[in-house]
């Protein structure tokens, strides 16, 4: 599937200061960036930093004034397999090493506050049978409710609250998967089909022998999602981080897909 995807961003700097943008689609092995601009203010002095680990493309600008930042691209999403059921999960031993990291605690995912209940609740299952049990407990569970959370918000805090939106549900799944020793990581993502359109949070769980796309609140579809950023948490994926101060003026993000073209 082809997708247009495009983010307008307009911000208020009363001070010089550094941004760092995490807008751009992902150089990965399951999509195909065809075409993209990145368009920001004539003044900006920018830096690339990307990573050619994980294909996340990252720049980072100085900003002073009014900053209108304009990323557009055409991206194609190959077939993934995002199958659950029966998928073994590997033994500590048997994880790539850039799979270690995403089976510890991090500042959103305290997944070592949560072995007590995964073990009561899931602990007759195994792999991809306890991760689609995961989710499906969050879906009968937790409520997709706007403004019961903020930036602060743990997924301890949304399992007791028992309610969130995308990042409060991709973190609580991350920290039940890690406690249950499948490594789980956060991912940003344009996604098809989400209302109202906005850079999506879901997750990645690592389980036969590669990385499988979950969307913990069920609703994007997993081959409309165009990877963006990589990371233990929301902390990692944010799409700008200000080093400094700065006034939201507007921003959107939006995706459509593009008519198949003739063979």
């Amino acid at each position: 599937m082809r997708f247009n995807i495009e983010a307008r961003l307009a911000y208020a700097f009363a001070t010089p200061c550094e941004v760092l943008l995490l807008l751009e689609a992902a150089r990965s092995d399951d999509q195909i960036v065809h075409a993209e601009t990145l368009i920001l203010p004539p003044q900006a002095q920018m830096a690339r930093l990307d990573d050619d680990g994980n294909g996340e493309r990252r720049a980072v600008f100085v900003a002073n004034g009014r900053a209108d930042i304009t990323y557009s691209a055409e991206v194609e999403v190959l077939p993934r397999n995002a199958a659950l059921a029966g998928e073994r999960a590997a033994a500590i031993r048997e994880l790539p090493s850039e799979a270690l990291p995403y089976l510890r605690s991090s500042r959103y995912c305290p997944s070592d506050r949560f072995t007590r209940f995964v073990d009561r609740q899931f602990g007759a299952l195994s792999g991809g049978d306890k991760v689609a049990a995961i989710l499906d407990w969050i879906a009968h569970e937790v409520d997709y409710v706007g403004g019961v959370s903020d930036a602060s918000t743990t997924a301890l805090d949304t399992f007791v609250d028992r309610a969130g939106v995308c990042r409060d549900f991709t973190h609580l799944a991350i920290s039940l998967c890690r406690a249950a020793d499948i490594p789980a990581r956060a991912v940003s993502a344009y996604a098809w089909r989400l209302e109202p359109p906005d850079l999506h949070a879901v997750a990645e769980v690592y389980l036969g022998g590669q990385w499988r796309l979950i969307d913990p609140t069920g609703l994007a579809p997993i081959d409309g999602l165009v990877r963006v950023a990589t990371g233990l948490d929301a902390a990692d994926i944010a799409f700008m981080t200000i080093f400094g101060s700065a006034q939201l003026i507007e921003q959107s993000f939006e995706i459509w897909e593009l008519a198949a073209r003739a063979a």
